[in-house]
Order: C-alpha cells, then structure tokens, then sequence
C-alpha cells in the first residue's frame, strides 16, 4: 500500500473518535443519540481529506502518519473543549479550519523549503520582534504575571507560538554553517571542552533566555526556546558537553533570577509548596495548580467518566480555572483517568518519533536540523505545560499543541506540521 493510501486510511479513526466523542456527550447531556454527532464527524473527515488531497499532489512520498496523527490530537481538543464551552469549540473548530488553508498555503508556496536558508537574518529578527511584542504598550496582554498575548481590536493572539519557528529557521541555518567550527575545542580526558571564543552563541541564546524569563515573565517559553537550541546543538555538533554547559548556565540563571526577581519567585513558590495555605488564597497564587492536582487525583486509573468532571461551582466559581487552556490536561485525567492521559501522551510521542525520522532521514544539514528543531520545539512545549499541571517544573501559560484552545496555537502548529512535511517529502524521495 503507497504512503498516502495509508494516510488515507489513517484519516478514518480519527473521524469516528470525534464522532463517538460527540454522541458520549449528547447522550450525556440529553440522554438521547442524535446524527449530529454523525454530521460533525463528516465535516471533520471532509477537511481532513481537504489537506491529505493537497498532500497527496504536491508531497507524495511525505510521512503518511504526521497528519493523521495530528488530526487525532485536533479531534480530541475539540471534543474536550465542546464539553467545556460549545462557544469556545465552534472558534477553535473555525481555527482549525484557518489552520488548514495556512498549511496547504505553507506547501503549495514553500515547496522548495531551503530558501529560508538565505534569510535567515530577517527570519530572526522577525522571530524576535515577535517575541518583544506583548511589552509594547497598548497592545501586550498580562495574564497570571507574563507578557504573551498581543491584542489589536478584537483579534488577539500569542506571538510566541509564531516566534518559535522563526528561532528554529534561523539556528538551523546558522549551525549548517558554523557546526564545523564549534566542534573544534581541546580535549581533556573522554570529552572535548569547546574553546570559548566558541561558545558566543551559547552565551548569546542563553542571555535571550535569561532576557525573556525577566522581560515577558514566561518560565515556560525561556525553558522551550533555550532547550530547543541545546538540542539542535547536540544534532549539529555531537558533543554532549555543549548540552551539559547549556543546561548548567540555565539552571545557573533560573537561580540567579528566582532569587532577586519577584514574580519569577512567587512561580518558584507556588511551585514548590501548592497547598500552604498562604500561597493559595494569594491571586495569582498556587490555587490553580493545586486544583489541577486535585482533579488529577480524583480521576484515579479509569476517571470520573465522560463528561462528569465538576469543572465550576453552582453559582459559576470556577474549580479549574481556565480548564479550555493551561489545565485542559487535568481536565482529561479527571475525566479518563491516568489511562487517557496517557494515552493522549502516547499519541504525543509517536507524533514527535515520526519527526524525529524525518531527521534522521534528511541528506542535508539544514534539512535535518530543520526537522529536528521543530520536533524538538514541539517535544518541549508538550513537556512544559503537562509538566507544569503535574507539578513537575513550574506552570506557566504554554498551550497543549493542537488539544488546548486558542487560535494561534493551532495556526502556528500547523505551519510546524507543514515544513516537517517538506523536509519528510523531500528525505524520504531522496532515501528511495
């Protein structure tokens, strides 16, 4: 069977997931099945074979399973969230749809995807204006302490998802460039230190790091950009040392600024000791993730059931507070129990397994460490924000890629799933 035959066949569980998630909630909600739920799971089928139509003509020998994959994690998302505001699932289901006309754009205009080799420069700069725009006054948002959003009029969104890929871009084609130069260094014992006229760019990533933990206050998206250039690093450089350095100066930093900056101190806290009780009744304080583990406890092995979680109080107090985004993960522990979170985190790993084929399969550098960073990016945000709501590293406002709401999330990912697309098309023909 050829691989967009695959994909093909791929595309139809993914359709009957939503389908049965939707009659699981009409039955829920009005104890009776309707062929509403068979209507949605048509139109999601049908925009689905929308994108594999266009995969199909224009990346023939791209991965067959990184698209369904995703449509797997859409389906979930919108299924979860409908269960928590049908208002919010009709906009992240017309996002989904913005989403998809974005990738088939990306394809059909970026087949010769090495072109952004050559801009590389403005790539950056455009990747960190976007980075700097929610401080510029009268546009930024504050939510919980960090700067993410930007609003103009009625459209707000998160610059950050968009500015993600540009860093990727830009680092892979500066490290096709100079990995031959930085794997130069002086040997002492089994590793080679590199020298340290070679750790310039070490140090400059590590200060932009630092710079976005202080400036915007978001934890989460200083520990995603900073590990994703580690790990581009160690694909372009193979040496472990670099990694080793990195995460030392991080942890060095993170300390350095946990100590003398309030509100990165006040995340520390909230973090370390959720349920004393002056942290959680403090705003902004530890309320939100001691009831994400206490949902997350409730759930159990098996959960509560399909659309039992108690997500707010009779008289409209939020239990879980903004359930659709930060804590749409507890939110499916509660519901599912430990087997459908990870289950949902399974779907994860062989969506980030694939990308990370996709690298190894690529002939080129830029092409393999293209794939790289954007699996890598990926990798990390899905590990700050569950890490975050189990209370393994700090939780910060990072979106869960294509289940949490929210429109720039879902469009941004979809850009990522369309240039792992042209680096997989491309490998793979030239593997063959």
């Amino acid at each position: 069977m050829s691989a967009r035959n695959r994909e093909l066949l791929a595309l139809v569980p993914a359709s009957l997931l939503l389908t049965a998630g939707f009659a699981a909630l009409f039955i829920q909600h009005s104890q009776e099945l309707s062929n509403v739920s068979l209507t949605y799971g048509a139109g999601f089928l049908a925009l689905c074979l929308c994108g594999h139509v266009v995969i199909r003509f224009t990346l023939p020998d791209a991965d067959p399973y990184l698209f369904p994959l995703v449509a797997v994690l859409a389906c979930f998302g919108l299924v979860i969230i409908y269960r928590i505001d049908e208002t919010l699932a009709r906009e992240q289901a017309q996002w989904f749809v913005v989403g998809l006309v974005l990738f088939a754009a990306t394809i059909v205009f970026l087949r010769d995807f090495r072109v952004l080799e050559r801009y590389r420069y403005t790539v950056a700069v455009a990747g960190l204006l976007l980075l700097l725009l929610p401080r510029v006054p009268g546009i930024g948002q504050q939510v919980n302490g960090a700067y993410l959003g930007v609003g103009i009029g009625p459209i707000s969104f998160q610059p950050a998802e968009f500015g993600k890929i540009a860093i990727v871009i830009f680092l892979a084609a500066y490290l096709r460039d100079t990995r031959q130069v930085l794997v130069q260094g002086r040997k002492l014992g089994p590793i080679t230190v590199p020298q340290l006229k070679h750790l310039g760019p070490l140090l400059v990533v590590w200060g932009a790091a630092m710079f976005m933990l202080v400036f915007i206050r978001d934890l989460g998206s200083s520990l995603m950009y900073f590990g994703g250039f580690l790990a581009l690093l160690y694909v372009a450089t193979n040496r472990l040392s670099f990694v080793t350095i990195g995460l030392g100066m991080f942890a060095v930093g993170a300390w350095f600024f946990a100590s003398t900056v309030g509100h990165v101190q006040n995340r520390i806290d909230t973090w370390r000791d959720p349920f004393d009780r002056a942290l959680y009744d403090r705003p902004g304080g530890s309320y939100q993730i001691a009831q994400s583990l206490f949902a997350q406890a409730d759930g159990g092995l098996f959960g509560v059931g399909f659309g039992q979680a108690t997500i707010a109080q009779a008289g409209g107090g939020a239990i879980l507070p903004a359930p659709q985004t930060d804590l749409i993960y507890a939110v499916i522990v509660n519901e599912l129990g430990l087997v459908g979170g990870c289950g949902l985190l399974l779907v994860y790993l062989l969506l980030i397994e694939r990308g990370f084929k996709t690298a190894m399969l690529a002939r080129d550098s830029f092409s393999k460490l293209l794939a790289a960073g954007l699996t890598a990016v990926f990798a990390l945000q899905v590990f700050v924000i569950v890490g975050g709501v189990t209370k393994v590293i700090p939780l910060t406002g990072v979106t869960l890629p294509f289940v949490s709401y929210g429109g720039s999330s879902i469009v941004a990912n979809f850009v990522l799933l369309a240039l792992l697309l042209l680096v997989s098309d491309r490998a793979r023909r030239e593997a063959r």
